[in-house]
């Protein structure tokens, strides 16, 4: 297992010129209430979030576009991989693999705190 990464505030003058595109859906952890700490300097949202590190538990599971298991998967998640909480919300966590995605829904029970 690799360690967790850290982040922290942008450093300089956090300033956006002009419209942003937005990335497509589950390609960065961006959503339009929230986006990772790491992206506020190239993303404007009402929110951005430090993630919590969990770690996916015994079984690999699927990333999820929704909330909703019938929703399209984007990736399969390894047992024991890293997973960066950015929200929990109705037993799903929506949450991504780093700062540069992909970005989507887990089930919240098929996570484990970090070292277990």
């Amino acid at each position: 297992m690799s360690d967790a990464a850290k982040y922290g505030i942008p450093s300089g003058v956090l300033g956006l010129k002009g419209p942003t595109a937005h990335p497509s859906e589950g390609s960065l952890p961006i959503r339009g209430d929230l986006a990772h700490i790491a992206l506020a300097d190239r993303y404007l949202v009402a929110h951005y979030v430090e993630p919590q590190i969990r770690m996916i538990g015994s079984s690999d599971i699927p990333l999820h576009i929704r909330p909703d298991i019938g929703s399209p998967a984007i990736t399969t998640l390894p047992a024991g991989s890293i997973f960066e909480v950015l929200d929990f919300s109705g037993g799903w966590c929506w949450g991504c693999l780093g700062a540069e995605g992909p970005a989507g829904y887990v089930q919240a029970a098929a996570l484990a705190p970090l070292g277990t």
